[in-house]
């Protein structure tokens, strides 16, 4: 299980066990979501790939989005 959570206009990926895997962010030059991973050397599981993959999938599709945030 991962969980999303939305900061700034970004999506935090945390795992199961409250570990940040990472962060979704977009790419405005290639106009998709990306994984950037918090550390280099993380290692997924095979749900937490999949997790983050069907998530990145439905951000471009349109079927998620991430809220925006005013901080005026």
């Amino acid at each position: 299980m991962v969980l999303f959570w939305p900061i700034q206009q970004e999506l935090d990926c945390i795992s199961g066990s409250g570990r940040i895997l990472g962060k979704i962010k977009f790419d405005g030059y290639k106009d998709e979501h990306r994984f950037c991973p918090d550390n280099e050397s993380l290692v997924l599981s095979s749900l937490e790939q999949s997790c983050i993959a069907e998530r990145l999938s439905g951000l471009d599709s349109g079927k998620y989005s991430i809220p925006m945030q005013d901080d005026d």
